[in-house]
């Protein structure tokens, strides 16, 4: 975690520190804790996740799914840099009327913040990797089809400004033409955000960031996000909006 963050000059400030669906199964990668719903395969989706993408600015949200629902929320479907959003999917179910729901994870304080959206609403894709970082080994792996494709040593949150566990998704992806400021040369900005560090009223959020310091890795030195030094950032830049990223100790 460190200042706000920017993309580049005059750019927007962002503050780092989710027919016919059945649940069918569990895939749990290497390193994984027991599955819970987060980890289901969903209908067509087959053995992968499910991310949920709007093309309208907007996307109204309910507490509870089915004909009686109540109108609970409107949130953005883009995020503070204009890319839009890819909402990690937690469930899905046919109320009695036949209609189709979503739940996802919003992305917004505070951690799991969830949602219910209705399923015409949105368009739905399957997430084919994954990001998981162990603190207690302070190593980051990503998976590709649940197979290992990069394995990196990390810096994690000292004592004082922890990283928080937790499941989240990829919120963000910001590059940066130097490499010297304080996210190195490139962000995964995650749905998740720190429990201590607040820029003014808001909290900070989490992110995978560089950093221009080969001797943070394999530290608690930062703020609360996870640093990757930038000479090895870079295997990250292809990572997709919405690959679910799982932090746990």
């Amino acid at each position: 975690m460190s200042p706000p963050l920017t993309r580049e000059p005059g750019a927007p400030s962002v503050e780092f520190a989710g027919s016919g669906f059945e649940p069918t199964g569990s895939v749990v990668g290497p390193d994984a804790p027991p599955p819970d719903p987060f980890d289901r395969a969903l209908g067509p989706a087959g053995p992968g996740r499910l991310t949920a993408r709007s093309d309208q600015p907007f996307l109204w949200t309910w507490r509870d799914p089915g004909p009686a629902a109540s109108t609970g929320n409107r949130i953005a479907t883009s995020n503070a840099f204009g890319q839009s959003m890819s909402f990690l999917v937690q469930d899905v179910m046919r109320d009695p009327n036949g209609t189709d729901w979503v739940q996802i994870r919003t992305g917004e304080y505070p951690n799991g913040a969830k949602a219910w959206v209705r399923a015409a609403d949105v368009r739905l894709a399957t997430v084919d990797q994954r990001i998981v970082v162990d603190l207690s080994k302070r190593r980051l792996v990503r998976y590709i089809d649940g197979k290992v494709h990069t394995k990196l040593k990390v810096a994690i949150g000292d004592e004082d400004t922890p990283t928080v566990p937790g499941r989240y998704f990829v919120w963000a992806r910001v590059r940066y033409s130097t490499t010297g400021g304080p996210y190195g040369k490139l962000a995964l900005g995650l749905s998740g955000f720190s429990e201590v560090v607040r820029f003014g009223p808001s909290p900070g959020r989490l992110a995978i960031h560089g950093t221009n310091d080969p001797s943070d890795r394999g530290q608690a030195v930062s703020l609360g996000c996870v640093r990757v030094y930038n000479a090895e950032i870079d295997r990250l830049w292809s990572v997709p909006m919405g690959t679910p990223v799982l932090i746990h100790r």
